[in-house]
C-alpha cells in the first residue's frame, strides 16, 4: 500500500432511494443509514439514463453484491467485451489511469466501516480506478462518484483518500466480457473483491472495520 487517508464520508440511505439512478450530488448531504435487504442495480448512479437502457448498452451496467462482518455493500460498473481485441496493454494501456469499467465510474456502495487493500473506509460510496502495469497494479478509492468514468483528470486524482496495490495473475482461461466476482471467506465475514478480464485476473481483500 502506498499511501493512505482517513475519509469520514456521509451515510448514505437506501431506503430514501439516496443512491438511485436519478440522485445528484446533493442527495450526499443525508445522514440516514443504509439499511440494506437485497442491493441491487437501484443503487448504481447512473448519468441520465434509466437502469433499462444502462442494461442494453454494449457494455451494459452491472452489480456485484458483497457482505461482510457487520455490513453490506454493492460495486456497480459497466462491463465491456473484448470482441476480438487485445485487451491489456492495448485497449487498456499499462501505467494509465482507468475506470476499470466502461461508462460510469466505477463505484463501491458500503453500508458499514471496511477496509479494502488496507484502504479504511467509513459507510458511504467511493469511485475505484486503477493503475494497471505487467506486474502490479495500483488501485485508488475516491469518495468523487456521481461521475462519467472519464477522463481521470488532475481534479479528480487530488480527492484521492488511498490507494494500494495489487499483483496481476495470468488465467489459462479467457473471459470474453469484464466481471468483478465476490468470494467471502467461510464465515462471510470479510472476502475477496476479485477483476477478470481476458486473460487477466487481479484481486484484493475486503475486511470489516469499525
Amino acid at each position: 500500500m502506498r499511501h493512505q487517508r482517513s475519509a469520514g464520508l456521509l451515510l448514505i440511505g437506501v431506503s430514501v432511494g439516496l443512491l438511485a439512478c436519478t440522485g445528484n450530488a446533493e442527495t450526499q448531504d443525508a445522514s440516514e443509514v443504509m439499511e440494506v435487504a437485497d442491493l441491487t442495480m437501484d443503487e448504481c448512479w447512473l448519468r441520465d439514463i434509466s437502469q433499462e437502457d444502462a442494461r442494453a448498452r454494449i457494455s451494459p451496467r452491472s452489480v456485484t453484491p458483497v457482505t461482510f462482518e457487520n455490513g453490506q455493500g454493492v460495486l456497480c460498473y459497466g462491463a465491456p467485451s473484448a470482441r476480438g481485441r487485445e485487451i491489456m496493454g492495448e485497449l487498456v494501456p499499462f501505467g494509465r489511469a482507468w475506470r476499470v469499467g466502461a461508462d460510469e465510474a466505477t463505484a463501491l456502495h458500503l453500508s458499514g466501516p471496511a477496509s479494502i487493500g488496507g484502504v479504511s473506509l467509513e459507510a458511504g460510496t467511493y469511485s475505484i480506478y486503477a493503475e494497471p502495469g505487467e506486474e502490479e497494479w495500483t488501485f485508488f478509492v475516491n469518495p468523487n462518484y456521481e461521475r462519467w468514468g472519464i477522463p481521470i483528470m488532475p481534479a479528480v486524482r487530488e480527492t484521492e483518500i488511498g490507494s494500494f496495490t495489487a499483483t496481476p495473475e495470468t488465467m489459462d482461461e479467457m473471459v470474453e466480457t469484464m466481471q468483478f466476482r465476490y468470494e467471502p471467506n467461510d464465515a462471510n465475514t470479510m472476502g475477496d473483491i476479485v477483476f477478470e478480464w481476458e486473460n487477466t485476473r487481479v484481486k484484493f481483500h475486503l475486511h470489516p472495520g469499525g
